[in-house]
């Protein structure tokens, strides 16, 4: 059995504002779809806009014949706006929705939500439609940036499967400890619900810094120095990228991951050579 028969993935993009984002994300597709992944998942956004052209991402990759996952969040979220959106969902024929609580664009100060947190949204969505949509949810690997404490994380994560939720994506993490002590932590609270682990390729190190500070995702001293030394050279810090999340990817797979959800930025590479390095069992970077 090939290693690609032993595991599977998928990818999430979010929608494009412009129409050489467009063009961009389609030739991302093609070339992804290639790897054939389970589902593509389409981030939703803050603004109303933003929703729209997820909307419009969604229809475009149905339309395609792609199976499409997207997100819903409390975001700019009514009860008027929740039951149009599942009931175009339904007529698009998508069972599966990632549901979060999302985060408020930054220039605004307040805001009125009908929806505060995922378990609302999550028991909104199973009183108008039952069963029929597969609910994924987001797991905090090193703890929700917001969690009063490791313990209130999970019993927070225990409330919105108690609600409903069917499954749980992670947010990225760098250390494969993290992950399964995650996983050990959720079975000791009777937690059995398959939990994904989100990978993200290294792309900019300006970025993922930015993304590791707001999320809360750890990356380790060593490799924090490595990248910054080359954060002026694109392609070493790719490369030195694609080495580092290939072998963490291994080690995953190793301790019994069958399924791995990547965060492409709308790009297919390094996505793609990660994937294939997994697939080829080894490396196609020379070790440093």
């Amino acid at each position: 059995m090939s290693l690609h028969q032993k595991f599977s993935f998928s990818f999430e993009v979010f929608p494009p504002k412009t129409k050489k984002g467009l063009n961009d994300l389609n030739q991302t597709r093609r070339k992804l779809s290639q790897l054939k992944p389970n589902y593509y998942s389409v981030t939703f956004g803050a603004g109303g806009s933003v929703q729209q052209k997820s909307l419009e991402v969604v229809r475009l990759f149905v339309n395609d014949g792609m199976a499409v996952t997207p997100h819903i969040s409390c975001v700019n979220m009514t009860t008027l706006r929740l039951q149009a959106l599942l009931r175009e969902y339904q007529q698009l024929g998508i069972k599966q929705l990632l549901v979060i609580q999302g985060d408020l664009p930054s220039d605004i100060t307040q805001i009125k939500l009908e929806f505060n947190y995922t378990t609302e949204l999550i028991t909104a969505i199973r009183k108008l439609t039952g069963d029929y949509f597969h609910l994924i949810i987001a797991a905090y690997p090193e703890f929700h940036p917001r969690a009063t404490s490791p313990a209130m994380d999970i019993e927070n994560f225990k409330r919105k499967i108690e609600a409903g939720a069917n499954s749980a994506i992670t947010q990225f993490f760098f250390n494969s400890d993290a992950y399964f002590r995650f996983l050990e932590a959720c079975d000791k609270r009777s937690i059995h619900i398959p939990i994904i682990p989100g990978i993200t390729p290294i792309m900019n190190y300006q970025k993922l810094v930015q993304f590791s500070t707001a999320c809360g995702a750890e990356i380790p001293l060593w490799l924090h120095k490595h990248l910054k030394t080359y954060h002026n050279d694109p392609i070493s810090l790719q490369e030195i990228g694609i080495e580092f999340v290939t072998k963490l990817c291994h080690s995953l797979l190793k301790n019994g991951v069958k399924e791995f959800h990547f965060y492409t930025l709308n790009r297919s590479e390094p996505t793609n050579c990660i994937i294939k390095n997994l697939i080829k069992n080894e490396l196609c970077l020379e070790t440093y």
